[in-house]
């Protein structure tokens, strides 16, 4: 097995923009499990699933106005490049969001499979996304910094702070839905904690 090196690359614009659209498509699909079977998870897109189920107003809509306040600390602290990246993977996640269920509809599918499946997916997803200096907004933004700032592991953040939004998600789902969202977030922050480490993969 070779060594693999830890020196920092550059990508070019064509990879920045494969990897936008490749792993925003694969956050898309994986929410689009999770929607089939009625399941939330963390994170801006947990907030616009509760919104959505409160209001009935388009998830997309609802997940790209969440997003606005936070491009202002995504520029202060991570950069015009990443920034530009960010609102890109969240206005196409936003449309992809309301064109999937057109384009893609699912007969039946098993809950424990769409939460296993979708969580993996949304994970590798922001991990593409992640390593080309882009996210999909909101707290991804606040975990990169974290991580960036101090060294805390992403994965980690992240499941902290989506365990609180499904907290605060009790008031309004069932306990059951609860469930199966905790095992769909827990396949996703095993595939960042395990892939997504400080030093592991060094590119801009």
């Amino acid at each position: 097995m070779g060594i693999i090196s830890t020196k920092s690359f550059r990508h070019t614009l064509f990879e920045d923009a494969q990897a936008v659209l490749t792993g925003t498509l694969f956050v898309a699909l994986g929410v689009a499990l999770f929607k089939q079977v009625g399941m939330l998870t963390g994170g801006t897109v947990g907030i616009a699933f509760l919104l959505h189920y409160a209001s009935g107003w388009p998830f997309g809509l609802l997940f790209f106005g969440i997003n606005l306040p936070f491009y202002w600390l995504a520029y202060r602290r991570m950069g015009l490049a990443f920034t530009l990246k960010t609102v890109a993977a969240v206005t196409l996640m936003s449309t992809l969001s309301e064109a999937l269920p057109r384009l893609v509809q699912f007969s039946q599918i098993n809950t424990w499979f769409a939460a296993i499946a979708g969580g993996l997916m949304i994970g590798a997803g922001m991990l593409i996304l992640f390593r080309h200096r882009a996210s999909l907004g909101g707290l991804n933004i606040l975990v990169l910094y974290l991580q960036d700032s101090r060294g805390w592991r992403a994965g980690y953040m992240q499941a902290l702070l989506d365990a609180s939004i499904l907290i605060v998600s009790l008031l309004v789902v069932s306990p059951e839905r609860i469930g199966y969202s905790l095992v769909g977030m827990a396949a996703m922050n095993a595939a960042l904690a395990i892939n997504h480490r400080p030093g592991r993969y060094m590119a801009v």
